[in-house]
């Protein structure tokens, strides 16, 4: 059944933006696609469009075309494109352009506008007279400030009868009906093999109307003209330490001890290397077109890797994909990855797209033994692990316990994180291997009573953050973190890390000094040698049978016998070695063997 998630909007219990317990949602049915023919709703919509740029598979789109006046919208917020590479600015432009063109195409347009969100909703209120507001349902915390700005702003406007209603959707994966009763475990989750829900059709939408503005696309320079504006100094430099990815400033540390660079030329121009594989974006060919046509012909041609082609386009895909394929699987995020981000296909429809090819290739027949393409199980495991982390983000915001979980989103990816105390001195709090935040549940609250600003963060690959097929590496954990203090904690911090934490906090303090107040190392690990050897990082990691292997041993190994190998982790509170912490790793675990094999 086709349905559109319709959630009561979150609101902010203080100034602080401290998110509430998400509320239960409900879901209704959607009708077939309507036709100009049928009978409208009466009033009128503004659809805001911010991660979901197509009318491909869109239930936001298709509710909203059931109303007689339909105006789609995109809002340049510098709070929101503040994140964006220069990279993802441009893909985002084409993005917009594809999306203005389907919608012409469907009777419609694309307004564009420029400045707060919150500003340019009010006025366009005014303008249209519209009764409701869709928008896409976010996890992300920072999208999670806007939208409530939005919506803060709507509940002061003086109206005779009532303020427009305000309506979230989703496109769901799955027909989920409470989130909070969902299993926290992948592997269970599995087991239920629930039914993928139907893709949708681009509705045909009411004419736009002649008599607005909708605003002309800006040029890349014009955006980044427009990034600029009155953006402070120590937001530049800021900026500028961002775009210091971990290989410059590794090559500018050792640049530093003469003969040391020399030594370690051959390291950085291999492919083998953590300098030259495809672990960070700017590394990875992007050849897949930000439109949604384009996206999935590309993914015809992904899917289709095994048949050989004689078409150019496809050909170029495959080229790229061979480049980027670090691993079994990894090709598809680097090459879909960024399109994904922008919302031009959704993660349904890819998912209906490699099920359909699948079915081509063995006569309508699905094997439960597996699929019989990589390309098609590279998909279908993304996406569906994306879809997972997704629902966790959602569930981990329902019910606030000493702190709230609040999510990040970097690259793409949903990392887990919680920010304690409103005044003081920063400090990150980074846990060990196989770990989480809540490592840190006795100290967060503890050291914010102290008088401190404490954040604490699960990162990428661990706990209940996402666990994307990449290869990872010290480097980019530490580009991680370094991300994380520049764009959710704003100033230098004092860097904590229990065990490979400490490593990952060394790296950031010796490759961006002036990130870090100071340094505390907790039983620290990682390659720890004397002298300048410790900027000599070890090569890519690459899974292989008996890795593969081994880690089900260790899973099985750790099943047995976790809970006294956590409580000598913990001498002299062997109670905090409890049920709950020995579960929650054993779940973190089954996840990433599941998610990232």
């Amino acid at each position: 059944m086709n349905s559109l998630a319709f959630t009561l909007s979150p609101s902010f219990a203080s100034s602080h933006l401290r998110l509430p317990p998400r509320r239960t949602r409900c879901s209704c049915s959607l009708s077939a696609p309507v036709t100009r023919g049928n009978a409208k709703k009466n009033g009128s919509i503004i659809l805001w469009f911010k991660q979901d740029l197509r009318i491909d598979d869109h239930p936001g789109l298709v509710a909203a075309s059931d109303y007689q006046a339909v105006v789609p919208l995109y809002v340049f917020d510098r709070r929101i494109l503040s994140r964006y590479s220069d990279e993802m600015l441009e893909l985002l432009l084409f993005a917009l352009r594809d999306l203005r063109k389907s919608l012409q195409e469907q009777g419609s347009n694309l307004m564009i506008r420029f400045g707060r969100a919150e500003s340019v909703i009010q006025e366009l209120l005014k303008e249209v007279e519209a009764t409701h507001i869709f928008s896409e349902e976010e996890v992300d915390y920072h999208l999670c400030e806007v939208i409530y700005l939005v919506e803060h702003m709507l509940a002061t406007i003086p109206t005779p009868e009532r303020s427009p209603r305000k309506i979230f959707w989703q496109t769901p994966f799955y027909d989920i009906k409470n989130v909070k009763d969902m299993t926290e475990s992948y592997e269970e989750f599995v087991k239920l093999q629930l039914p993928i829900t139907s893709c949708l059709q681009p509705p045909v939408l009411p004419g736009a109307s002649t008599d607005l503005d909708w605003g002309s696309l800006p040029t890349f320079d014009d955006l980044k003209e427009f990034m600029v504006q009155n953006k402070c100094h120590s937001r530049e430099s800021w900026a500028l330490i961002k775009e210091t990815s971990a290989q410059s400033a590794l090559r500018r540390k050792l640049s530093k001890f003469e003969g040391t660079y020399q030594n370690n030329s051959n390291l950085m121009k291999t492919k083998g290397s953590p300098l030259g594989g495809s672990v960070f974006v700017t590394q990875n060919p992007y050849v897949v077109g930000p439109g949604t046509n384009a996206v999935l012909n590309a993914l015809a041609a992904y899917l289709r890797y095994l048949e050989g082609t004689a078409r150019y386009d496809w050909q170029e895909v495959h080229d790229r994909l061979r480049t980027v394929e670090t691993r079994d699987g990894a090709s598809f995020a680097a090459l879909f990855g960024r399109a994904l981000h922008l919302g031009t296909v959704s993660r349904r429809r890819v998912y209906y797209e490699a099920i359909k090819y699948e079915r081509e290739r063995n006569a309508g027949f699905l094997s439960p033994f597996g699929y019989s393409a990589a390309t098609v199980a590279a998909a279908v495991d993304a996406v569906c692990s994306m879809e997972w982390y997704w629902l966790l983000a959602q569930k981990s915001q329902i019910d606030h316990g000493a702190y709230s979980i609040r999510i990040w989103r970097w690259n793409g990816h949903l990392i887990q994180y919680t920010s304690v105390g409103h005044e003081g001195p920063a400090i990150l709090l980074v846990h060990g291997f196989g770990a989480f935040l809540e490592h840190y549940r006795d100290n967060i609250n503890s050291i914010s009573e102290g008088g401190f600003r404490v954040w604490a963060i699960t990162v990428l690959g661990f706990g209940k953050s996402e666990k994307p097929n990449i290869v990872y590496t010290e480097l980019m954990w530490a580009e991680v973190l370094k991300d994380f203090i520049v764009e959710v904690v704003g100033e230098p911090v004092h860097l904590v890390g229990n065990s490979i934490g400490g490593y990952f906090v060394s790296i950031v303090a010796c490759l961006w000094p002036v990130l870090a107040k100071s340094l505390v190392l907790i039983n620290s690990a990682g390659n720890i040698i004397p002298q300048y050897t410790s900027l000599q990082f070890s090569e890519e990691r690459r899974t292989s049978g008996m890795v593969w292997l081994g880690a089900r041993i260790l899973l099985f190994y750790l099943r047995l016998n976790i809970k006294s190998i956590v409580k000598n982790c913990y001498p002299t509170k062997a109670e905090r070695a409890d049920d709950w912490l020995t579960n929650a790793m054993l779940r973190a675990v089954s996840s990433l063997l599941v998610t990232s094999y």
